[in-house]
């Protein structure tokens, strides 16, 4: 006798339930890409969710099924978008070779997007919607907990010395991006001037150990024509 399928066949019960989760997990990225995108071309005020809704190929009271009201999606879209900016910068930060460097990476990855900007201005939109702030407040939290995991570990791998303790390192990190930012966007600025400012404010996070400059400058020394490697006598 041939043994069960360990699979669902289509009619079950749960295989349906699976399907309709994947649909509305997929519906609801697309309405929040469609979302960002419009609200970050036009604003809030502009976009209304028959303009979202017709960007994403669904219908209005799809918008209102899964987020309830404009706002609550602008807010989401924001969250979710700074998120997305955080992880990218690290993964580019990550692939460089010093503090300083790693520094200006996290920096120009940030400042260089509008994400923050778009998560400022939900930021500003809770004061007048206290039932969107916890949306807000666990993504600030989740921004410092996930900077503090990633430059802690930076500065473990790569036996670099935090001039502030890393949890401190972190906070300050997001602090004071949404900071510039903001006052950033009250005064026009460039994203290239935020950047600046930001580097300013920030100062030297971190120092490389002695041993990574003495490494560099014997790695970087050049040998003179003849000579044989230390250690090693010429063969005859």
């Amino acid at each position: 006798m041939k043994g069960s399928s360990t699979k669902d066949p289509p009619g079950d019960p749960k295989h349906s339930v699976r399907a309709t989760r994947i649909a509305g997990r997929q519906m609801r990225s697309r309405l929040l890409d469609a979302a960002s995108r419009l609200f970050k071309a036009r604003g809030l005020a502009a976009v209304s969710i028959a303009d979202i809704a017709a960007a994403a190929d669904a219908f209005p009271s799809q918008i209102t099924y899964y987020f309830r009201t404009k706002e609550a999606l602008f807010v989401e879209a924001a969250c979710r978008d700074v998120l997305y900016v955080a992880l990218a910068a690290e993964q580019h930060a990550g692939k460089q070779l010093s503090p300083a460097a790693y520094t200006s990476a996290l920096v120009d990855s940030v400042m260089g997007s509008d994400a923050v900007g778009f998560f400022v201005e939900a930021m500003t939109l809770t004061r007048r919607r206290q039932d969107l702030a916890p949306l807000v407040e666990r993504t600030v939290e989740r921004l410092h907990a996930e900077g503090l995991r990633a430059y802690a570990a930076e500065m473990a791998a790569r036996g670099w010395q935090s001039r502030l303790d890393a949890e401190t390192s972190a906070r300050r990190f997001w602090t004071i991006a949404i900071g510039v930012t903001l006052e950033g966007q009250a005064m026009g600025r460039s994203p290239d001037d935020l950047a600046v400012e930001m580097l300013r404010l920030l100062g030297t996070q971190a120092d490389a150990p002695p041993e990574t400059a003495r490494l560099r400058m014997v790695s970087g020394t050049k040998s003179t024509p003849g000579s044989s490697p230390a250690g090693k006598e010429k063969q005859p």
